[in-house]
């Protein structure tokens, strides 16, 4: 029987608590979904500008022979498997961060974010790059014709005539951090509790699914908690790649 007809909408959403256990079972994923939230706005907060930054740089600034090392060590970082990242956040980072803000556990959302952040930027970087390199190279010299320097071309024409292909590149770098898996279950800290801080340890969504699905009864309320769960992903994903879609082509209707 789905979850729904046994525990309520408001009861599985709005719950404090995730006790699967406990009899009767609460269900509450508040706690996983804030959870999943603060650890991808932070990677967002993390990955974004670097990406974005490094993109500008590889296409723009960047001498040739430079470029060529490293574009391909960019594409490279982004086929490293997660629990490598996963691995080194756990063993080395997450040590550094509790040495370095005096905290229990350096398991936190914190260390989470900048493992994932981490993980997001070679996705964007690449994709960027590819979108500011696709700009005709008429824009550029029509606004350095103009008078225009190298800083304020790119800010002024390069960026604006690739706004697509960068809001595409941040979607699929978010994409990626929202459905990671075996890295949050690693440096997270699993704990599922409202989250009161970047610094505390917490648990995501997709950490859970991974986490319980294996021990869940078949057919248990439990069981169909956790493919919820999935549904919850599939719909927040869903409506970010529509809240973009939208983004761009209200941008592309303003300067058609």
């Amino acid at each position: 029987m789905p979850v729904f007809f046994q525990i309520s909408p408001a009861q599985f959403f709005l719950g404090r608590r995730w006790f699967p256990t406990s009899s009767p079972p609460q269900l509450g994923i508040l706690p996983l979904l804030l959870g999943s939230l603060l650890v991808t706005g932070g990677s967002l907060l993390f990955a974004v500008p670097l990406g974005l930054l490094s993109a500008i740089f590889l296409a723009e600034i960047c001498p040739s022979g430079m470029r060529e090392i490293l574009k391909p060590v960019t594409e490279i970082l982004a086929g490293i498997p997660s629990v490598v990242y996963g691995f080194f956040g756990a063993i080395i980072l997450s040590p550094y961060i509790r040495s370095l803000f005096s905290l229990p556990t350096g398991l936190t959302a914190f260390t989470a974010s900048v493992i994932l952040g981490i993980m997001a930027v070679p996705t964007i970087v690449s994709i960027a790059e590819d979108a500011i390199n696709s700009v005709p190279r008429e824009y550029r010299e029509a606004s350095l014709a103009l008078g225009a320097t190298h800083w304020e071309t790119i800010q002024k024409a390069v960026l604006p005539a690739s706004f697509s292909g960068i809001s595409a590149a941040i979607v699929l770098g978010a994409g990626r951090i929202i459905g990671e898996t075996m890295t949050v279950l690693m440096v997270a800290g699993g704990a599922a509790v409202i989250p009161k801080s970047w610094f505390q340890p917490v648990r995501t969504m997709t950490a859970t699914i991974a986490a319980e699905m294996g021990e869940a009864p078949f057919g248990s309320t439990h069981y169909h908690a956790l493919f919820a769960i999935g549904l919850v992903l599939f719909l927040i994903t869903l409506g970010l790649n529509l809240v973009v879609d939208h983004v761009i082509e209200r941008y592309r209707a303003r300067f058609q």
